[in-house]
């Protein structure tokens, strides 16, 4: 009998990435074998996220890029354009089974005779019954794996589907996380990015109700005593979770890297309060100023709306000015596009489509600058990297831990390998070059 191939695509989110590399084991379990999206496989399986309109669009184009290659397989949408809506899902030409939050984790279970369906086939619960916590990590795609702590999340920001598209907040037991670390350690994989929806919010939902026993900063201590990590960094937290003796913690840690990403969504507390966000700019600035006091060299992320309706030309210079003045070092820049079933999306005060690009133009500008200027702060100073898999037009790229992006010829035997260097000066790419400051390997 012909072993059974499967393929994936992930869109979105590092959580996503976690999450198809679990659903990948399990089909691994099952006999299958995986293969790259782009070869032949029985059953192609995507993985999809509903942050903005382009990830909706880009669904059909890939349903296409499967079919193109093999027309007869089975094609499966996961995810949360998958929990949002379904039935739209299934009404694309080529699809044949559609899984919500909680199904796509038995997605085995649903495969009968992968014969093509003339109507794409759905199982979704409803969101509110997606209140149990599976756990889930990626191995095999990077040097670094994404390990999920917490999944759904209790906020009510206007424009956001996630809640909806993913459930309450809800928490790995923390035996499971350190179990979870431990095997990846063990796996020779180097470093890890915690992640999950509001991962700062970590703790709830641990025991399968509200009941709190552990909270972010303990899971954080718990991890810094697993034998083997050489690096944990996380991937995205909550100002207002994001407190001042975990910041402490992290700058004095064996494994955390001084690397924050802290969405920030405006710098006006108009449009914060619109956005109903659970804190005002003083308390961002606070953050980044906490960080910078304990760790001059870290580095810090932020995540940025633009066109959010009610953002006037005042309000957007407000935010230009405030990101320019703060010691950030670079923008992830997101321009707003309603989603159904969100109070924004009723707004007035609508941002036209132009103007939004505009803006978004001018902060991917800024985003430029202020990483250039991140980097150049950093020449001369020496830092350990960790080198990446992929041989990129003869070049290999890696990271330092506060998140400098550096490059060398290729040299494959320094693959996921850790080295001391020190910053020397910056490509015309954006990319930093090196000298290695010792010819000693960590591993």
């Amino acid at each position: 009998m012909n072993t059974k191939k499967v393929a994936f695509y992930t869109l979105g989110c590092k959580l996503n990435f976690s999450e198809t590399s679990t659903i990948a084991r399990s089909f691994k379990d099952e006999g299958f074998k995986r293969v790259e999206f782009n070869e032949e496989a029985d059953i192609y399986v995507i993985n999809t996220c509903s942050v903005t309109e382009n990830a909706d669009k880009r669904f059909k184009t890939i349903v296409k890029q499967a079919q193109k290659v093999n027309e007869d397989a089975f094609v499966i949408a996961v995810g949360c354009y998958a929990q949002l809506k379904p039935e739209e899902l299934a009404d694309v030409d080529g699809v044949d089974l559609v899984l919500g939050a909680t199904e796509k984790f038995k997605i085995t279970d649903y495969l009968n005779d992968l014969s093509k369906n003339d109507m794409g086939e759905v199982h979704s619960c409803e969101i509110d019954e997606a209140d149990f916590y599976v756990g889930a990590y990626s191995i095999g795609d990077r040097t670094r794996a994404f390990l999920k702590v917490q999944d759904g999340c209790d906020y009510k920001c206007t424009y956001c589907t996630i809640p909806l598209a993913r459930g309450i907040s809800r928490s790995d037991k923390l035996e499971n996380v350190l179990t979870n670390a431990a095997e990846i350690s063990a796996k020779g994989i180097k470093e890890i990015v915690l992640t999950g929806v509001n991962i700062g919010d970590y703790g709830k939902g641990e025991f399968g109700n509200k009941k709190h026993e552990h909270t972010f900063l303990d899971l954080v201590k718990a991890l810094d005593e697993v034998n083997g990590i050489e690096r944990l960094r996380i991937s995205s937290i909550e100002p207002n979770l994001l407190r001042n003796d975990t910041i402490d913690f992290v700058a004095n840690s064996n494994t955390f890297v001084p690397h924050f990403h802290i969405p920030l969504q405006s710098g006006s507390d108009a449009l914060l309060k619109l956005m109903k966000r659970r804190y005002m700019s003083s308390l961002y600035t606070d953050r980044v100023e906490q960080i910078k006091r304990v760790m001059p060299n870290a580095c810090i992320g932020v995540d940025v709306i633009v066109g959010f309706p009610g953002e006037t030309e005042e309000r957007f210079l407000e935010t230009y000015n405030y990101l320019n003045e703060l010691d950030i070092s670079y923008l992830h820049v997101f321009t707003y596009s309603e989603r159904d079933n969100t109070p924004a999306a009723e707004m007035e005060g609508v941002v036209p489509t132009k103007v939004r690009k505009k803006r978004s133009k001018m902060l991917r500008g800024l985003s430029a600058k202020k990483r250039r200027a991140f980097y150049e702060s950093q020449l001369g100073n020496t830092s350990t990297v960790l080198f990446e898999g992929e041989n990129k037009e003869g070049y290999i790229h890696g990271f330092t831990e506060n998140y400098v992006k550096v490059k060398a010829p290729w040299d494959p035997a320094l693959v996921n390998t850790l080295h001391q260097i020190e910053l020397t000066s910056i490509d015309e790419d954006g990319m930093v070059r090196f000298e290695f400051a010792s010819e000693k390997v960590a591993v």
